[in-house]
């Protein structure tokens, strides 16, 4: 617990998280808010078209909050403080992941509450289990893409290259893997942002060939960021501060 708290005031300890969730919050609450205002009808799909923008800010948010350590050197005091890597990184991943998760809980339901708002006569009940998983799934993704965040940013150290292969793989890259001939297609499918926007649509253009359903894509998805934080963890230890 000691830990816990150590971390999470270390988090909040500069203007950087505040600001991220300030923005991780606005931006698509925003999008949804202006999406609603300017049309006569909304589907409760819809309500969430922003949470990417949402999850982007939380990406550079997690990455910051291990990348910046190695910037200011502040790492190299905590590992002499507690010389368990492995707990040190647990807490930071844990917090970050909670924020992560509250933040995307606050989006989607926020989302959904402006859009009700603005258009009080729009069918936007959330009844079936599909609808609760596309509004209260956007919490779990964002906690997931946090943990695959800290550990992109224990392999690089840099905010830099965290940030940009982060944003890079997510916006660029696995559209692009679409294009390569033969395999490109059914690549894709198996990628993982692909596979966390399956489980929360589980109706995008690739769905009826998608190879798992939404439940397991969410599974997937938070294998492979688990792996990615493992790996990182791995390399944490073989390495100096």
């Amino acid at each position: 617990m000691t830990l816990l708290a150590v971390e999470r005031m270390k988090l909040f300890s500069t203007r950087a998280p505040w600001w991220c969730t300030f923005l991780a919050l606005a931006l698509p609450i925003g999008f949804t808010a202006l999406i609603a205002a300017y049309s006569d009808g909304i589907a409760l799909s819809t309500t969430q078209f922003g949470h990417q923008f949402g999850l982007m800010v939380t990406l550079v948010l997690a990455a910051l909050a291990i990348t910046t350590e190695y910037r200011f050197g502040t790492i190299r005091a905590t590992f002499v403080a507690v010389p368990n890597r492995t707990a040190v990184l647990l807490a930071k991943t844990a917090v970050v992941a909670v924020l992560a998760l509250i933040i995307g809980e606050i989006c989607a339901f926020g989302s959904w509450a402006v859009a009700k708002a603005l258009l009080p006569s729009a069918d936007l009940a959330i009844t079936t289990a599909d609808q609760w998983r596309q509004v209260a799934g956007v919490g779990p993704v964002f906690a997931f893409a946090a943990i695959l965040a800290v550990g992109v940013g224990m392999l690089l150290r840099q905010t830099a290259g965290a940030v940009t292969a982060l944003l890079l793989w997510s916006l660029l890259v696995e559209n692009l893997i679409a294009l390569i001939p033969e395999i490109g297609s059914d690549a894709q499918r198996w990628m993982p942002f692909v596979m966390a926007d399956h489980f929360l649509s589980g109706g995008g253009p690739l769905s009826a060939n998608m190879p798992l359903g939404p439940w397991a894509s969410l599974a997937y998805f938070g294998a492979v960021t688990v792996g990615v934080w493992v790996i990182g963890l791995v390399v944490t230890h073989r390495r100096d501060a």
